[in-house]
């Protein structure tokens, strides 16, 4: 199956501090990955598979687009970002990994990049929250895939309480 991804680059760079200079292959691999990781544990296997299979074909309609819109492109894109920062100043290149120095400018300090991490994961995790208030509303009668996976697949995580573990 082919892999769609669900927000475009202009998606990115609209709605976070992203420059639009930035080139779509820095970056592009951390949409990828936090859609796959962030979002199929929300959607779970079967929802995120008939939205990925429904945009391949160009016919995601209805309440589908709507989720997908409303619900899922604002936590991807929060989740992406995320997942980009703490890579951005870096290039890996056969000569090796080069951090990327300006003249005028200054390198962020790795607390403050963890800062913006930590940003991005609260929009994100209120977005994931919108998606499981609706989800828990509306997706006995409009998304029938949400209750049906089985063996294997990801079930969605209805739950966006985030603990860390205490010693």
């Amino acid at each position: 199956m082919a892999t769609a991804l669900f927000i475009t680059r202009k998606d990115l760079v609209k709605n976070t501090a992203m420059s639009g200079s930035v080139d779509t292959d820095k970056f592009i691999q951390f949409i990828k990955l936090a859609q796959e990781i962030h979002v199929r544990n929300y959607l779970g296997t079967d929802l995120y598979d008939k939205i990925s299979s429904d945009i391949v074909a160009s016919n995601l309609t209805g309440d589908y687009l709507e989720l997908k819109n409303d619900y899922i492109v604002p936590m991807l894109i929060h989740f992406a970002m995320a997942e980009y920062l703490p890579y951005a100043a870096y290039t890996v290149s056969n000569s090796g990994v080069h951090k990327h120095n300006s003249e005028n400018s200054e390198n962020a300090q790795k607390s403050e990049v963890d800062f913006l991490v930590a940003k991005e994961k609260d929009y994100a995790e209120y977005y994931a929250n919108r998606f499981v208030e609706y989800m828990n509303y509306n997706a006995s009668g409009k998304f029938p895939e949400y209750f049906t996976n089985n063996n294997d697949d990801i079930y969605p995580d209805k739950d966006t309480l985030y603990t860390s573990w205490v010693i």
